[in-house]
C-alpha cells in the first residue's frame, strides 16, 4: 500500500495546502457550498490511516455527524470515495449496521456516529485514535457538545501517534451571531488551531464544471446576499426581511412546455385565534415548484369556529378538488406536528395519514425556502386564493430584536402560509435537489 500512487497535487487544490501540512492539532474548516473542504478532510484521513497501516499497525478515526440518519448518504460515501481515490477500496469491509469501515488485514477502521451514539462514544474504548471528524458542525448545538467528547477520544490516542487529530468542516450559517461563527473567530486567536476558510473560486483544478458554475451564476443573478452566503461562505446577516419578493414569480398560467408530475399538500392548521392554511403545490417535468391553490380558513371575528371535524371535511374537499383538478397523484399530504386534533380526525374520517412534519430551527427552515427561491423555481398561479400566500411572504420579517442575536426568531403574524410552505420545502428539500 503506497500513499504515493496518487497524485495529490491533482486532487487537493494549493489552498488546502496549510491543512494537509499544519502540525497543529484542531483543524476548522469552513467555507462555502462547492469548496471541497470535505473531500479534502476525507483524502488526508485516508492518507494517515494508510501510514500506520504501512507498518501493520491498527489506527482508528472517528467520523461524527450531528444527524445519524445522514451518514450513509454523506460522510460513510466520502471516505469510500476517498479510498477509492487511493485504489485501496477492496482492501477494506465496509458495513452499515452499525456504520464502519474496516481494513482487512490491520483492523484499522473508520467510525461513524450520530448524535444518538455519543453515550456510546463515552462509554467505548475504541483505542488507537489518530483523528476525529465532525462533518457538518454547524449542525451541532454549541462548542461544549465537541469538548464532552474531545477529552475522551484524547486519552485513547495511538501509542505511536503525538496526539489525536481533530477537523471541523462546515458551512457558516448566515447569521453572524450564531454560535459556531463566533466560535470560530474566537480559535483564530488560539496557537494551536488552523481556521481555514475556502470557497468554489479557490478551486484551480477544475472541479467546479461548466454546470455547476452555470448555476451558481444563475443564483449569483437572482440573490447576490443568498449568493454570498451559500457559495462565499459569509455571515451576511438575516436583514429585516425574511424573502426577496422579486423571486415570488407568478403565472397567468402553466407553459406550454411544462406539465406537473405529482401534487403534494402542506398544512399550518391553527386554533381558536390562529388560521390554517393548506397549498396544493405541483412539482414539473422541468424541477420547478409552482403553488396551485390554497385553502384558508381564519376564525378572527367569527363567534362559532370551526371543529376539527368541519376542518376535516373541508381540507378532504380541498384535496379532492384539487387533485381531480390537475388530474396527477399525490405524493405527500403534510402537517404541522403540533397539530393533533385535526390529524386524528383526518384519519377517522378518511383513513388518511396526514405526514407530520420534522420540524428544524426556524433558520433552517427558511434557508429551505431561500435556496428554492435563488434558484429560480419558485412559482404560483396567479389567482384570489393564492394572493393570501404571497402577501405573507412578502410581509414576512425578522424580529430586529432578536436579529444580532444566535436564536433569531420571527415575527409571529400572519405567518400560517408561509409556515406551511416551510414544512413543504424542508421535507422535500433532498428529493428536490436542494442542498442547504
Amino acid at each position: 500500500m503506497d500513499p504515493n500512487q496518487i497524485d495529490i497535487t491533482k486532487e487537493v487544490n494549493q489552498n488546502f495546502q496549510s491543512v494537509w501540512t499544519t502540525p497543529k492539532p484542531f483543524n476548522i474548516l469552513k467555507g462555502g457550498r462547492n469548496s471541497f473542504k470535505s473531500s479534502v478532510i476525507a483524502l488526508l484521513l485516508v492518507f494517515m490511516m494508510i501510514l500506520y497501516i504501512q507498518i501493520g499497525e491498527k489506527a482508528n478515526i472517528v467520523v461524527i455527524r450531528k444527524v445519524g440518519n445522514t451518514i450513509r448518504d454523506s460522510v460513510f460515501r466520502k471516505i469510500q470515495w476517498a479510498l477509492g481515490k487511493f485504489r485501496i477500496l477492496d482492501e477494506f469491509d465496509c458495513t452499515v449496521s452499525p456504520f464502519k469501515i474496516t481494513h482487512k488485514k490491520t483492523g484499522s477502521t473508520f467510525y461513524f456516529y450520530g448524535q444518538d451514539d455519543f453515550s456510546k462514544l463515552k462509554s467505548n474504548d475504541i483505542g488507537d485514535l489518530i483523528a476525529v471528524w465532525y462533518e457538518e458542525a454547524a449542525e451541532f448545538k454549541s462548542e461544549e457538545e465537541f469538548d464532552q467528547t474531545n477529552v475522551t477520544f484524547m486519552r485513547q490516542v495511538h501509542p505511536r501517534a503525538d496526539m489525536v487529530r481533530f477537523f471541523w468542516s462546515y458551512n457558516p450559517p448566515r447569521n453572524p451571531y450564531e454560535w459556531i461563527n463566533e466560535w470560530a473567530e474566537k480559535m483564530k486567536l488560539e496557537d494551536d488551531y488552523l481556521v481555514h476558510e475556502s470557497s468554489y473560486l479557490d478551486d484551480e483544478l477544475g472541479f467546479v464544471t461548466e454546470q455547476m458554475l452555470a448555476d451558481i451564476e444563475r443564483i449569483k443573478r437572482n440573490d447576490y446576499d443568498y449568493y454570498r452566503y451559500i457559495y462565499l461562505g459569509e455571515p451576511v446577516g438575516l436583514g429585516s426581511n425574511v424573502y426577496n419578493a422579486d423571486l415570488l414569480q407568478p403565472l397567468d398560467k402553466l407553459p406550454d412546455d411544462e406539465y406537473i408530475l405529482y401534487l403534494a399538500y402542506s398544512t399550518d392548521s391553527g386554533h381558536q385565534v390562529s388560521a390554517t392554511a393548506t397549498l396544493c403545490v405541483g412539482y414539473t417535468n422541468k424541477q420547478n415548484v409552482i403553488l396551485l391553490d390554497t385553502d384558508y380558513y381564519s376564525p378572527m371575528g367569527k363567534v362559532n369556529k370551526k371543529a376539527p371535524s368541519q376542518m376535516s371535511k373541508d381540507l378532504n374537499a380541498f384535496v379532492t378538488n384539487t387533485s381531480k383538478r390537475w388530474g396527477k397523484p399525490i405524493e405527500l399530504e403534510l402537517i404541522d406536528s403540533a397539530e393533533g386534533a385535526l390529524r386524528n380526525q383526518y384519519y377517522l374520517d378518511y383513513k388518511v395519514r396526514l405526514h407530520p412534519v420534522d420540524k428544524k430551527k426556524k433558520v433552517v427552515m427558511v434557508d429551505y425556502v431561500q435556496d428554492l427561491l435563488a434558484q429560480g423555481r419558485f412559482y404560483y398561479l396567479d389567482t384570489e386564493n393564492n394572493k393570501i400566500v404571497i402577501d405573507e411572504h412578502r410581509k414576512y420579517m425578522w424580529n430586529e430584536k432578536t436579529i444580532n442575536t444566535e436564536n433569531p426568531e420571527v415575527i409571529k403574524i400572519d405567518d400560517h402560509a408561509v409556515d406551511a410552505l416551510q414544512y413543504l420545502v424542508l421535507t422535500m428539500g433532498k428529493r428536490w435537489g436542494l442542498k442547504v
